[in-house]
């Protein structure tokens, strides 16, 4: 075979970098965001989104990307004795996972907006929801103690003393690592303890034994938990067994007098993703607790946090699938194969327009929770929440890994290397759906709010019922949804199935009312039509290219 006739290459022409996008990095990831802008504004105004810009900026830049990066890159280190022989159970961590820490307190996505909504605020979870999600952006790993300590307010209102004690901490915007007394920190940090290794998800198996002492209110704990994320938190919920059954215990690290309470750090878990975040394995032996809410009543106190890590699990999926469809559609857009630009080939629209059509739906269901959180008093909103947020945890949650690969695959061999940043997506990307419950989980407790509290389904119709007239795929979608209802017997068979569908019809409702025309007919005509077979770029209609557009972050 005859070599082509053409001059031989050089080393330094070799050498020369052509054709190959550069880093995504300095672009404003609320700004650039359409689905997200258009949320925020729809749910808060134009002024919340102006609030926004800053961290959007920040998540955005090459300094918050590379920190993350690093985080990922240094594991947390377990230390659990000192060098004199005292067991410390210290676990410690890089400076940019402290970097991220101390900018996602600072821009109040901790427990800062209960105390924005108790002074009057109206959108304070909707502004904290779009910034989680925006600077989960820069490393998705941090985003779990962030998470635990937002989540744990409702929950502390079991006890009104012990809620005045730690929320003012809870909500500070300063970060304050460190083990030591709460009474000597200026901002404080919660972890959670439910699960041990022969109950898992049956949290009612659990056999860590709470013992009282002669002080009111206060137990001995003796026993495990098997998953505790955050070790070096300032405090934990936790359960454990009493007479009365399973009941909810604050335990702090670090009691009053400076000592360190009695917490065993095993190991810390070999995970597949999640890697700047240490999950551990604790063992406690005496270890001082005090009650909150009723003895027996533990999973019905702990269960206002369970529901706010749920919605911080379908934010941090909305937020990696948009981050995943951006690093897609950028290589596209700078790509060139075959004599064009990726982006501009018909099938690749096609792909990047599928995964921008479940990204959108993924953040318009996300935010429009958030804003139920900010109306948790009106009837309509509280029942709308219990529903809507199992359904929500189910689907997005579960549709996430499957977006993150297509997504990666757009990037070819570049997006199977670490520095594209899309294998540190790939690995996080199943987390979300097994943490605070697994898909089956979140199905049967669609099936069990179903069951109990016949308001729920009333908000769910009430709410798909907006959009009712305005698309026949939808209309059908809601019909053959309801009639599966009728099928009492099998249900539980058919869990999954109708959480799916319930999940999707809400997200149709939503982009039909609020997306752009050509994005709300691409998912009625894919998701909720017949011709649907679950593989992306298959859409066979539709205003691909415009769709695509909104995925192009503007650098």
């Amino acid at each position: 075979m005859a070599l082509p006739d053409s001059p031989t290459p050089t080393r330094r022409e070799v050498r020369v970098t052509t054709n190959q996008a550069p880093p995504l990095v300095g672009h404003n990831v609320v700004t650039a965001d359409a689905a997200l802008s258009e949320a925020v504004v729809r749910h808060a105004g134009p002024d919340v989104l102006e609030d926004l810009a800053e961290i959007g900026a920040q998540a955005g830049s090459a300094e918050a990307r590379e920190h993350g990066r690093l985080a990922n890159e240094h594991h947390p280190v377990l230390t659990p004795y000192d060098r004199f022989g005292n067991r410390i159970d210290e676990v410690s961590f890089h400076p940019s996972w402290h970097w991220l820490m101390a900018r996602a307190v600072g821009h109040g996505l901790a427990a800062t907006p209960w105390e924005q909504q108790k002074a009057g605020s109206p959108h304070a979870h909707v502004r904290r929801a779009a910034g989680f999600m925006a600077w989960s952006h820069t490393e998705p790993g941090h985003g779990c103690p962030i998470s635990m300590t937002y989540a744990a307010v409702p929950a502390l209102r079991a006890d009104d003393a012990v809620a005045k004690e730690w929320t003012p901490l809870l909500a500070s915007t300063t970060y304050d690592p460190g083990l030591r007394p709460v009474a000597q920190k200026r901002g404080a940090l919660v972890g959670m303890g439910m699960t041990e290794k022969q109950g898992g998800s049956d949290v009612r198996a659990n056999v860590t034994v709470a013992r009282p002492t002669s002080v009111d209110g206060e137990y001995t704990l003796h026993g495990h938990k098997w998953f505790t994320s955050a070790p070096m938190n300032d405090m934990f919920l936790v359960l454990a067994q009493t007479e009365s059954g399973v009941t909810c215990f604050v335990l702090p690290r670090v009691l009053p007098d400076g000592t360190r309470n009695q917490v065993d750090v095993v190991r810390l878990k070999d995970k597949l993703g999640n890697r700047s975040n240490a999950s551990s394995e604790l063992e406690f032996d005496g270890t001082l607790a005090h009650r909150l809410g009723d003895e027996g009543r533990g999973v019905r106190t702990i269960i206002e946090m369970v529901a706010a890590t749920r919605l911080d699990c379908v934010l941090g999926s909305a937020s990696l699938m948009r981050r995943a469809v951006s690093e897609a559609s950028w290589h596209a857009a700078h790509r060139s194969a075959f004599g064009s630009l990726l982006l501009d080939k018909p099938l690749m629209q096609n792909v990047l327009a599928d995964l921008a059509v479940e990204s959108e739906a993924a953040t318009a269901l996300a935010l429009r929770l958030a804003s139920a959180v900010d109306r948790r008093h009106d009837p309509h909103e509280a029942a709308l929440r219990r529903i809507a947020l199992p359904l929500a945890k189910f689907w997005v949650c579960k549709r996430t890994p499957g977006h993150v690969a297509e997504a990666l695959e757009c990037l070819g061999g570049n997006g199977y290397v670490e520095e594209s940043v899309m294998p540190l997506l790939y690995r996080e990307a199943p987390l979300n759906s097994v943490w605070e419950g697994s898909g089956n989980v979140n199905a049967l407790d669609v099936l069990r709010a179903l069951g109990r509290e016949p308001e729920v389904l009333a908000a769910w119709i009430t709410e798909v019922g907006l959009a009712r007239g305005a698309d026949a795929r939808l209309d059908g979608a809601v019909d053959d949804t309801l009639a599966m209802l009728g099928d009492a017997a099998g249900l539980e068979v058919s869990a999954r199935r109708l959480a799916a569908r319930m999940a999707l019809c809400l997200q149709g409702s939503l982009l039909v009312r609020f997306g752009p025309p050509e994005v709300a007919d691409v998912f009625c005509a894919s998701r909720l039509g017949s011709s649907y077979d679950g593989v992306y770029g298959a859409l066979d209609r539709g205003d691909l290219r415009t769709i695509v557009d909104r995925t192009l972050p503007v650098a």
